[in-house]
Parts: structure tokens; sequence; C-alpha cells
């Protein structure tokens, strides 16, 4: 088991790709605390690691409010007595034209995608600084910000932003032992994603941009996922891992 004896924090944990996330790095050992903002979606999320054989607890944080951000790191170490890796997931998305995007829809997005992850790394790595043993830190980016996509500006920018805050980040905690990496999945099937996924004309005509023709699972970024945080990733800091099926290579 790569994640044996190690503890997990996974943001935006109760379902798609955040709990992908997380059954993986239960099944490889890691105890896991999800975190997410419905009671019952974090219960279902945690009955499904159970079945996995893993285990797990969960928290209703809001990732963008420091104070529940600090009491939910409190409660993992209290629980666990230490934190090893921590995933940032969560995050939204909504379709908007530059020209239409309002002043409260960019503030959501900047708080909850950009402001929570800094909130949760910078808490997570003072806890694992503190450890003394290193550690692994994931941004759960996207294609997004590497390339730009219509009608997702607020969108774009805070994933451009998860990049940039890898980096940063990688850089001054190196020496410290802590890995800090950002994951940009492509187009996977979600929640999120489903009705287009069910549009059968707008996925076909969407799919011709993927040169291998097919949408990516959630189970394929938690294998990415699983490597960053595993210590075969030993040697792997400030870097943007691309699982998109091809889809940034192809110019026509």
């Amino acid at each position: 088991m790569r994640l044996r004896d190690k503890v997990a924090l996974i943001t935006g944990g109760s379902h798609g790709i955040g709990l992908a996330v997380a059954i993986r790095f239960a099944q490889e050992g890691a105890k896991v605390a999800l975190c997410g903002r419905g009671k019952a979606a974090l219960d279902e999320a945690i009955r499904q690691i159970g079945d996995a054989g893993g285990t797990a607890i969960s928290f209703e944080t809001d990732v963008s409010d420091k104070a529940q951000v600090d009491a939910m790191v409190d409660g993992i170490v209290n629980k666990w007595g230490r934190l090893d890796i921590a995933v940032n997931n969560a995050g939204i998305c909504e379709v908007s034209s530059f020209l239409d995007i309002t002043e409260d829809q960019w503030d959501r997005h900047m708080n909850i995608n950009l402001k929570g992850a800094f909130l949760v790394s910078q808490r997570a790595a003072r806890e694992m600084v503190r450890q003394g043993e290193g550690g692994s830190i994931i941004q759960m980016s996207s294609v997004n910000g590497i390339q730009a996509e219509a009608d997702q500006v607020h969108y774009n920018t805070t994933k451009g932003g998860m990049i940039n805050l890898s980096m940063s980040m990688a850089l001054e905690l190196a020496p410290h032992g802590i890995r800090v990496n950002a994951l940009c999945p492509g187009f996977i099937e979600t929640r999120l994603t489903k009705p287009l996924i069910e549009n059968g004309a707008a996925i076909a005509d969407y799919l011709r941009t993927v040169p291998m023709k097919r949408v990516g699972q959630p189970e394929e970024i938690a294998a990415a996922a699983l490597f960053l945080a595993s210590d075969e990733a030993s040697y792997v800091t400030g870097t943007s891992m691309v699982v998109d099926g091809g889809q940034l290579i192809k110019l026509s």
C-alpha cells in the first residue's frame, strides 16, 4: 500500500473527482478526511469509502473561511495526530460570458477556488512543517488554467492562479520536504459535465478536440493524484500534470 499510515485531506471530497481520490487513497492505506458543504453527501461518501475497506471522517467546511479551515485541520490532527497529504479539489464553475460576469460570480470563484486552496494549503503546510516529516499538497487545477475556454473567464483565472500558487509554494516549502504540485484534468465525467455528456450531438462535437476520443473518468485523475501523493513522486515538485486525453496538444 503506497499511502500506509498517511493521513490525507481532500476538499470537495463528497462526489466526483474528490470522492474518487478519497476512495483510491483509502484503498492505498491512507486515513482520509473529507471536506464538503452537504452532510448527506458527505455521509454517503463515508459509506462508500467504508465499503471499499477504508477509514474516513468528514467535516462540513467552507474552505473560504479561515476559522472553519483551522477548525477542520485541528479536528484531523486531534483525531489522527498528523496530516501528511492535502488535495485542494473544492471548486465551482459557472458558465457566463465575460461581459455578463457579475462581481458576485467573480468573488465566489475567487473565494472558493483560489482563496480556499490558499487557506487550506497554508494551514496544512504549517502542520507539515511542525511535524517535520515533509508532505504532499496537490492543487486540483484544470487544462483551463493553461489554455483559456470561452465563457469561463472567472474559472480560467482561478485555475491559472492555482498553478502559480503550486509553483510558488513548492519553491518555499522544498526545504521542509513538502512537495506541491498541480493536477490539470481535461474533460472528466462528473455531475457538472453530465448534461453535455448526455447531449449526443454536443458531446460528439466536443470529443473532436480530444485525440483519445472519449471522456475521462474520475478514477483516472485519482490515479494521477495517488502518484503525486506517494513516495514514487519523491523528486516531483512545482509541476503541473495534465490528464486530458491529449486535448491540449491538438491544434485542429
